[in-house]
């Protein structure tokens, strides 16, 4: 059997299913490898042995018993600490949630024990999903496999660095303006944002209402598909959850073929302030798409360029609204009760110790914006620029099958070279914030290494709401002829830790 480590999920799948290997050897594997390299990467935080292995250990029950398993059961995954998970901590990357433990799972969480997944702990985030870097958690970054002085993307920097160190498998993140796809990219693997009410939100601890979205991380298209089968599908819990049939996203993976579909390339997402390395191989990718068969034009979508603004107000607005429920006086960090300080008092104490940087700044942008007689100027403005991006994706999408664009426009940059200065943090979302805003779903695929630094680059794939089986249909495509040229996943190239 090798490394189970290096071992995709639908392999490990398959070994445990015919009874070549045991899932509690599957996940013990798995949580030898976090003992020996997470102390360098620091991709969880929380480690929940004892609920793996017995996890694991029914999964084997079952299959001992002749209960049929599910394409999953049995392979180990990472959860971004901002999913509830009955009994075990969720911080949120905060403080102010400091060692509270849920009293209930959230919708993906018990989807994916009824599939047999293997839960192995807490991923490691940017406090309530605030940034591109992993640098805004109160425990301490996350840092990039790839080379250990730079970052794993943000906010689901841990999810993506436990699947690029093979720590886990798989991963679930979530993705508010791009925080799946830009850590699948700068980690080299697959990361896909579901179409806004595909993936339950219930027990998803919110940042912005009508942006979250949690979705998988995957090292192949495939793999990737399967979790995504997993946790999609209507949920009555949540008022946003799309009452529709889930795509038939792992057929399409399977189908891997473009022959035929139109491909548009976006005139606004590439150009000045992107590295060379990642528009070159960004051409050479759409040029193996036109290859296999697929045609190429390019689209313009004129009203992107103001997309990063328009997400800059409406996502600090409802994070202001959202974040109001941590007060100090039902639940989490409490600071200043004393016994002679007042509720106010207490309340402003506690949320200036709990919050980080980030988070204070982003609450204070969004009151800003939702204050009498600035409303319509900001918060009001922003949603109508919504509108027109909105507008700009169905133009596009009348015009072809699915667009593309680079991930990101720089591979991952060193620790602490942003951290200062938060708009050049928020440029690293510049390509994937419009499908957030139009609620359409979007992926990012790994396609080779920047000749300037030798880290990855990913290209973006975004299709019409619903139409997630596009995007796996084209992502596995590319992968395919990718491995043909290469030998292997990228991912094999990472260094060794």
């Amino acid at each position: 059997m090798g490394d189970l480590t290096r071992l995709t999920a639908a392999e490990l799948a398959a070994l445990i299913a015919a009874g070549e290997a045991s899932a509690v050897e599957v996940t013990q594997a798995h949580l030898d490898r976090i003992t020996k390299v997470d102390d360098s990467v620091h991709a969880f935080l929380h480690l929940d042995t004892e609920g793996a292995l017995a996890a694991a250990a029914s999964v084997d029950a079952a299959r001992s018993a002749g209960t049929p398993l599910g394409p999953l059961a049995g392979v180990p995954l990472a959860l971004k600490d901002v999913l509830t998970q009955e009994g075990v901590p969720t911080t949120c990357g905060s403080k102010i949630l400091e060692g509270w433990r849920p009293p209930y799972d959230s919708t993906v969480v018990r989807k994916l024990r009824a599939a047999g997944v293997v839960i192995l702990g807490k991923a490691n985030m940017d406090e309530f999903a605030m940034g591109s870097s992993t640098e805004n958690s109160a425990y301490g970054p996350t840092r990039n496999p790839w080379d250990l002085t730079r970052i794993p993307g943000g906010s689901s920097g841990g999810s993506s660095a436990a699947v690029a160190a093979f720590e886990a498998p798989l991963a679930i993140g979530t993705d508010t303006g791009g925080s799946i796809r830009q850590p699948a990219a700068v980690c080299g693997i697959v990361g896909t944002k579901p179409t806004y009410g595909g993936v339950s939100r219930y027990g998803l601890v919110a940042f912005s209402s009508s942006l979250d979205q949690a979705g998988p991380f995957a090292r192949t298209v495939l793999d990737a598909a399967l979790l995504h089968e997993a946790v999609a599908g209507h949920d009555p819990l949540d008022s946003t959850s799309i009452d529709a049939p889930v795509p038939a996203v792992v057929a399409a993976a399977r189908q891997a073929d473009v022959a035929g579909l139109r491909v548009g390339v976006v005139r606004e997402l590439s150009g000045e302030g992107y590295q060379p390395g990642v528009e070159q191989r960004f051409r050479e990718a759409v040029e193996l798409l036109t290859s296999l068969g697929a045609e190429v034009v390019e689209v313009s979508c004129p009203d992107f360029t103001y997309a990063m603004p328009a997400y800059y107000l409406i996502a600090p607005s409802e994070c202001s609204s959202n974040l109001a429920r941590f007060d100090a006086m039902r639940y989490g960090l409490r600071v200043g009760d004393d016994g002679t300080a007042g509720v106010e008092e207490v309340m402003s104490r506690t949320r200036a110790a709990g919050f980080g940087p980030e988070v204070k700044r982003r609450i204070i942008l969004g009151t800003y914006a939702l204050s009498a007689g600035y409303y319509d100027a900001y918060y009001g403005s922003a949603q109508k620029v919504r509108t027109l991006i909105a507008r700009d994706f169905e133009a596009a999408f009348s015009q072809v099958d699915v667009l593309v664009s680079p991930t990101t426009p720089t591979t991952a940059f060193p620790l602490g070279e942003k951290v200062d200065d938060p708009l050049a943090m928020y440029l690293q979302d510049l390509c994937t914030i419009p499908s957030n805003l139009a609620g359409n779903c979007a992926m990012s695929v790994p396609v080779g290494l920047a000749p300037e630094d030798g880290l990855p680059v990913g290209l973006q794939i975004m299709a019409p709401a619903m139409a997630d089986d596009r995007l796996y249909r084209v992502g596995a495509a590319l992968e395919k002829a990718l491995v043909e040229r290469a030998g292997h996943l990228l991912i094999e190239e990472a260094p060794q830790l």
